[in-house]
């Protein structure tokens, strides 16, 4: 069977698949239904998966032995309520698949039950290996969990595709070098002696340090390092304080710092700490960073690109093929091109035609599921190429 005539009679169990993760999301590391569901769907194909330590994630091996080609996809959804108006919309609450890993799972599922019909009559070149990766959206990510439990041993090559909102379907987004930034978590913590408001020369007025910290940090850090370094910090969380007439003991400001720069990201931890410590000093308080190491940037290798690139032109369509901008993003596949190249691609989800098409993490994001068939063809087609 070709990969078309796959595709044709296969797109609706593929779409079916996807609306049911899509209904049923579950947070990182928690990802047990999901897991169960890609097991199910392997094991039916005549494939051996196997579930990572953590009871989340898998990996599975198709074709020659050692695999040579690895296929990622993340598993996790985002704690964002779903606003769409669709059948398949999130049953729960407050848990959405927000960044399109429901239609990553679908994409690396189709290429491999393509790739076990072809295996099975010994027609897959370079052994391809399926990861299944829980908790991309945590800070350290499940990148590491994958990592620790051999994942990557043999590999000589791994691809991965990311929805794109920006991209119209049967498009896909391709470049060379850094594709996405370092990013981190950083928290930092305010104590002070606190008193009353009318006597603030008599307490540390821990709310004025806060809002500084809040304004001058960010500007500052901008200031000591390189511009084309992209250095970006922006608080997500602040809050001090209970009472409007009690200047509190304690305040916290959480936030993600991104960067452009690889090597930049490792010399910023420290020169956090001191930006820090010189803006809230003059108010007599005392502050704790907590900087969480999360992901380094996402840096494609060029022959991974030009193996993508050959791939699309064969099995997706010659002109599928677009230039893509780096992203202050972040994505822990950059850990896994740390130790193995590989390439990251931009699958387009937007309707053709469409105008602003909710972004992602956004709680009305979807996508053109004509997509999943795109994403199939272009990571199975990257695979038969080998390493």
């Amino acid at each position: 069977m070709t990969l078309p005539e796959f595709l044709a009679e296969q797109h609706g169990r593929l779409v079916e698949f996807r609306r049911d993760l899509h209904a049923h999301p579950e947070l990182g590391r928690h990802e047990f239904r999901t897991t169960e569901r890609v097991v199910t769907a392997l094991t039916a194909a005549g494939l051996r998966p196997r579930v990572l330590p953590g009871g989340t994630g898998a990996l599975c091996d198709i074709g020659p032995v050692p695999a040579t080609v690895g296929l990622r996809a993340d598993l996790d959804a985002l704690p964002v309520a779903d606003g769409k108006d669709v059948a398949y919309r999130s049953t729960l609450d407050d848990v959405c698949h927000a960044c399109g890993h429901d239609v990553h799972v679908t994409c690396v599922v189709g290429a491999g039950l393509y790739l076990a019909g072809l295996a099975a009559r010994g027609e897959v070149p370079a052994g391809v290996r399926l990861v299944f990766q829980p908790a991309e959206e945590v800070m350290p990510g499940g990148a590491l969990d994958v990592i620790a439990a051999g994942g990557l041993d043999g590999l000589e090559r791994m691809y991965a595709v990311h929805c794109d909102p920006a991209i119209d379907v049967g498009r896909i987004g391709l470049r060379s070098g850094p594709v996405t930034s370092a990013t981190d978590h950083v928290e930092v913590r305010l104590t002070g002696a606190g008193g009353h408001t009318a006597r603030p020369q008599l307490t540390s007025d821990l709310v004025a340090a806060l809002g500084d910290l809040l304004t001058s940090v960010p500007a500052i850090l901008a200031r000591r390092v390189d511009p084309r370094a992209g250095v970006n910090l922006v608080w997500g969380e602040a809050h001090a304080g209970t009472a409007a007439n009690v200047i509190p003991r304690e305040g916290v400001a959480a936030g993600t710092l991104r960067m452009l720069d690889r090597d930049v990201w490792e010399t910023v931890p420290p020169l956090l700490a001191e930006v820090v410590a010189a803006v809230v000093s003059p108010y007599g308080v005392q502050a704790e960073v907590m900087h969480t190491r999360g992901v380094p940037p996402v840096v494609n290798d060029p022959v991974a690109v030009a193996a993508l690139t050959r791939a699309a032109a064969a099995y997706v369509g010659a002109d599928s093929v677009c230039g893509t901008e780096q992203s202050l993003g972040g994505e822990d596949f950059g850990w896994y091109l740390e130790k193995v190249p590989g390439a990251l691609a931009r699958l387009g989800v937007r309707p053709a035609g469409t105008v602003g098409a909710a972004d992602l993490h956004h709680p009305e994001f979807d996508v053109d599921e004509g997509a999943i068939d795109v994403g199939v063809a272009l990571l199975a087609g990257v695979a038969l190429a080998g390493s």
